[in-house]
């Protein structure tokens, strides 16, 4: 054999041992460092770390048992985390109602009316709604374990603040600062679970993880037991911040240490694993965590998309009776003659009752690839509790309460539907975070003043329910046009399919530089 002959057999042999790296998805990744370098906390990951993985992506091959393991690792991981920190995360919004109803936490903040009251859950939406898209910007940029890291402790630091501080201004003062540490963070994490799961995975886990009724049921139970708890220090309701803040503080350390701020990066995760992670979903809708538009080019898309501005509505209209209901129920519940105490107990069994509605809701709405009806359901169920309360609250305590359950389960149904569909909606990568993220700012802009349409306690509230039903009607009719709407579209993208030339559509349909495929691109198939 000449040494040309060698030569040949030996690059032959090198091709086969790369193609059989290849097909393991590891070979790209292997030829990097084991660590992707940072230079400061606030710098960004080395984007070649999540191109090694895409390419890696691109050839590997895998069984679904073997994608079913990857999925159960990531549930494992990175659900269990999430799960922790926004049960965390909504103790608040369960806790200041709670305390309201003890007298003790009234007097220390000198609350002495309703309008006091519901200025200060209102201000509590000032920095959270100005610095939401910001925030998301800027946790792509440093990743999100990093960005939670900050979030959790800021927030944890305000929390505990309120154990300790005294007067009506200093409460003001700390729920802007409360607002300020929660911003970003719930459009966050729906933005980057969509790293991590299809789109037909996506809203039965941000049922499992990112819904307030589970937090509410155990927000409630330790209200029942910590409202008369007692030392020389501490009185009941300081516990209950207390018992907030130190496993905030606590989760975000987890978060920063056992968190990964994208799967290219997962240690968790085997090469093989990651590989397989990013392919499952480059199949479905191919997510980016570096390059595509920029901040500033994802909030301009987001502000031409009609899809946003309608899924706006949506949220902002349901959102009007969860910012109030999660606040207020304590204080409905005592209203219909029953003690402060048993008022906190009573919570629970609206919030446990309502977690299986969302699951529920969110489960069916995965396997059949529906949002828009599903909404609707959820809409509806909530808007004939509130029907009920605004004309028989005064008739019938058993009616009333049964309401309850219907506004908890149908109110808070829809965070995972009308998220998950917003998920499934915006492409690329960077205009679904910005996207996601406008929706809950302009959003909660609206919350600055939902607590406001409770300004008749004479009336048992009979008007803010009134006003809530009216909402969520709005936020039905929303949803109709919005799934007829991307009904429409989505045939009108397979006509523009058919009649292109080849396999690929006309190249003004997709988006330069980007192996991402665009909602402007007839390929693209939106869930209704």
């Amino acid at each position: 054999m000449t040494d040309i002959d060698s030569e040949k057999a030996g690059v032959e042999i090198q091709d086969e041992q790369s193609t059989q790296v290849n097909l393991e998805g590891t070979f790209h990744q292997l030829q990097l460092a084991t660590k992707s370098p940072r230079r400061h906390f606030f710098s960004s990951l080395d984007p070649s770390f999540a191109a090694a993985v895409h390419e890696d992506a691109a050839a590997v091959e895998y069984t679904e048992v073997e994608e079913k393991a990857v999925r159960r690792k990531i549930d494992n991981r990175v659900l269990t985390l999430v799960i922790a920190s926004y049960i965390f995360n909504q103790f608040d919004r369960t806790n200041i109602g709670n305390a309201h109803v003890i007298s003790a936490f009234n007097e220390n903040y000198g609350i002495t009316t309703n309008k006091q009251w519901t200025l200060a859950l209102s201000i509590f939406y000032v920095g959270y709604c100005l610095l939401e898209m910001p925030a998301n910007v800027l946790q792509r940029r440093i990743g999100a374990n990093r960005f939670f890291f900050l979030s959790l402790t800021f927030w944890g630091l305000a929390s505990l603040s309120i154990t300790y501080a005294k007067g009506y201004a200093a409460l003001l003062v700390l729920r802007v600062l409360l607002g300020i540490g929660e911003a970003g963070y719930y459009a966050g994490m729906i933005y980057y679970l969509s790293f991590w799961y299809k789109r037909s995975e996506l809203a039965t886990r941000i049922s499992l993880c990112m819904t307030g009724t589970l937090p509410g049921a155990i927000g409630g139970l330790l209200a029942f037991g910590l409202v008369r708890a007692h030392t020389s220090v501490l009185t009941g309701w300081q516990f209950l911040f207390l018992v907030e803040a130190i496993p905030d503080l606590i989760m975000a350390v987890m978060i920063l240490l056992f968190l990964p701020s994208f799967p290219f990066v997962a240690t968790f995760l085997t090469p093989r694993e990651r590989a397989i992670a990013q392919s499952r979903l480059d199949r479905d809708h191919k997510p980016q965590s570096h390059g595509g538009m920029t901040g500033w080019q994802g909030f301009k898309a987001v502000l031409s998309d009609a899809n946003a501005w309608l899924l706006m509505l949506i949220y902002a209209s349901f959102n009007v009776g969860v910012a109030t209901i999660s606040y207020f129920l304590p204080t409905l519940i005592r209203d219909l003659g029953f003690t402060s105490i048993n008022a906190q107990g009573l919570t629970v069994a609206p919030y446990l009752v309502g977690w299986f509605m969302v699951l529920f809701q969110a489960w069916h709405s995965d396997r059949t690839h529906d949002r828009g009806w599903h909404i609707i359901a959820a809409a509806s169920t909530s808007l004939i509790g509130y029907i009920i309360l605004a004309t028989s609250v005064q008739k019938s305590v058993g009616a009333a309460y049964f309401a309850l359950f219907l506004v908890v389960g149908g109110n808070y149904s829809l965070f995972p539907l009308v998220m998950s569909w917003a998920a499934n909606v915006f492409s690329p990568t960077s205009k679904r975070g910005v996207g996601t993220a406008f929706i809950v700012s302009i959003s909660n802009c609206v919350s600055i003043a939902s607590p406001q349409i409770y300004f008749d306690p004479e009336d048992n509230y009979r008007k803010g329910h009134a006003i809530s039903a009216g909402c969520l009607f709005a936020s039905i009719l929303a949803a109709f046009i919005l799934r007829t709407r991307l009904s429409y579209l989505n045939k009108v993208n397979r006509a523009k399919v058919a009649n292109a030339d080849g396999e690929r559509a006309p190249a003004d349909f997709v988006e330069a530089n980007s192996s991402e495929i665009s909602d402007t691109d007839p390929r693209y198939i939106f869930t209704t």
